[in-house]
């Protein structure tokens, strides 16, 4: 077995079968990691603190005490803080900080039994959609190295695709899983808001910010997501599902059961009979690049071919989800972000005069261009005279683009169509137009803003790189998501497809 390429079923049979410890598993995917340094795809390994989670991980499978990843390894976006790892959130202003304390999403994947490999790349602060931002320079993307991986998630998504880890965490504020999950050719999912607890999440929008998991396949992603979702006390947005008004509903801990009885029970008129799919037509509008509505349309056609009813449907504020966007994601990063003030944590300036001196020359050297633009555009927006004209006009508008989906879910049960316009493009070529490289989310804020459910699924390569199907769902139902997403996969073979990476 390739262990590279392996499902997290297949490394669990490994395991099990004693073809290959945890500790040997791991030292596998660090010499991969460490070999393919060029990608810039981890920004710390610490081989001593792997390997005694590793060893850990044997001492329970030797024990009996076994779970579905227990001594499967996983890396970390380095928006999550760690406990002995550095989290930096790709910022130099938290260059040299260590944690004192493991995030939920690190400390529930930790429970579960999995061994972490390290911290990954990613834009500064989750601000971007290409990890060019990274104060550590830009992810490579492994299909074609002088490309972008897309972000905030490139690291994350570069790393699952080049099998330099099976698995990884990464968040999701306006796009940041699905996007670079559709370019780098894997899958991903974003949760309802508020089923992965933020907790240990370094903020960036806390209105919009949602962990998720990053993986080869969508049952891979269901696994993932058993262990890391449910309800955290210790996040004041966390929300216990089991007191949602929509019963019937299938969530943690139960995805990965859920998604293998369903591909058993799959009609035998065909696999989707009986799913009504949404189409819009905003989504196939102009600005989407031909080769990436050829391949969307093409996976559309499949479900259709297998029993799906394509419904044509309308999401007419779609336009409005990036204004609205990049008026709350800013305003909320200028607030969250005012704690970096080189006074209790974080960079500190070598040389001031006073406090106020202090606290600017270190904010100013801390901080990223990327980073600075959203905090002044976010004091703007909440600056006294401006609240209202922006800031209550985007929320105002927000709820608008939420119930625009949920009249959409009135008539089908899933929403498809493209993750991003485009599949990766050269590096550096939109770095020059912020405004450019902000229209890249078009498809994906819309959901973010409405709190759903989103997953990209390898559907296709436009030339050499990979295109991503977007499944989006209503409100806490990813367990129907990722059934048939998992579906999907079962009769198609591009999330089997790999990169030549040769570490």
């Amino acid at each position: 077995m390739t262990f590279a390429a392996a499902s997290l079923k297949q490394l669990r049979a490994a395991l099990d079968s004693r073809q290959v410890s945890a500790v040997e598993l791991a030292e596998h995917f660090l010499n991969r990691a460490e070999a393919a340094h060029d990608l810039n795809t981890f920004l710390h390994i610490d081989r001593g603190l792997t390997l005694a989670e590793a060893r850990a991980a044997d001492a329970r499978i030797a024990s009996g005490d076994v779970g579905a990843l227990t001594g499967i390894p996983v890396a970390h976006k380095d928006i999550f803080v760690t406990q002995g790892w550095r989290s930096t959130a790709g910022s130099n202003m938290l260059a040299n900080y260590v944690s004192p304390f493991d995030a939920t999403v690190v400390e529930k994947l930790k429970s579960a039994g999995m061994v972490s490999l390290g911290k990954l790349n990613c834009d500064e602060f989750a601000m971007g959609s290409s990890n060019e931002n990274s104060a550590f320079g830009p992810v490579k993307n492994p299909w074609d190295k002088s490309k972008i991986p897309g972000g905030s998630s490139g690291g994350s998504a570069a790393a699952v695709a080049a099998g330099l880890t099976p698995a990884s965490t990464g968040t999701d504020t306006g796009g940041s899983l699905r996007q670079p999950a559709s370019m780098c050719g894997i899958t991903a999912i974003k949760p309802t808001y508020g089923t992965v607890s933020r907790y240990g999440m370094i903020a960036f929008a806390s209105s919009l910010d949602q962990g998720g998991p990053m993986a080869k396949s969508a049952e891979d992603c269901a696994i993932l997501l058993d262990a890391m979702a449910g309800f955290d006390e210790r996040d004041s947005t966390s929300v216990d599902v089991s007191t949602t008004s929509r019963k019937g509903l299938v969530t943690a801990p139960n995805l990965a059961a859920f998604v293998e009885q369903h591909a058993r029970n799959a009609s035998t008129g065909g696999v989707f009979q009986g799913i009504r799919i949404g189409i819009p037509k905003e989504f196939f509008a102009a600005g989407l690049s031909a080769d990436v509505a050829q391949h969307v349309n093409l996976a559309i056609a499949e479900f259709e071919k297998q029993g799906a009813a394509i419904i044509e449907l309308s999401l007419p504020r779609t336009q409005l989800s990036i204004p609205a966007y990049y008026v709350i994601a800013p305003a909320e990063a200028s607030s969250n972000l005012s704690r970096f003030d080189g006074v209790r944590y974080g960079h500190r300036a070598v040389e001031y005069n006073n406090l106020g001196d202090m606290i600017a020359k270190s904010r100013s050297e801390g901080f990223g261009a990327e980073v600075k633009r959203r905090i002044l555009v976010g004091a703007y927006v909440l600056s006294h005279g401006y609240y209202d004209a922006y800031y209550l006009q985007a929320q105002k508008v927000r709820r608008l683009i939420a119930l625009d989906f949920q009249d959409a879910f009135t008539k089908c049960d899933f929403i498809m169509g493209p993750v991003a316009p485009t599949t990766a493009w050269k590096m550096g070529e939109k770095s020059a137009d912020p405004v450019a490289m902000y229209l890249e989310d078009i498809f994906t804020l819309g959901v973010s803003l409405a709190g759903l459910p989103g997953m990209s699924v390898p559907c296709g390569f436009a030339g050499d790189m990979p295109v991503g199907l977007q499944i989006i769902g209503n409100y806490f139902d990813e367990g129907r998501m990722l059934a048939t997403a998992h579906q999907y996969q079962c009769i198609t073979d591009w999330h089997k497809r790999t990169p030549e990476v040769s570490p």
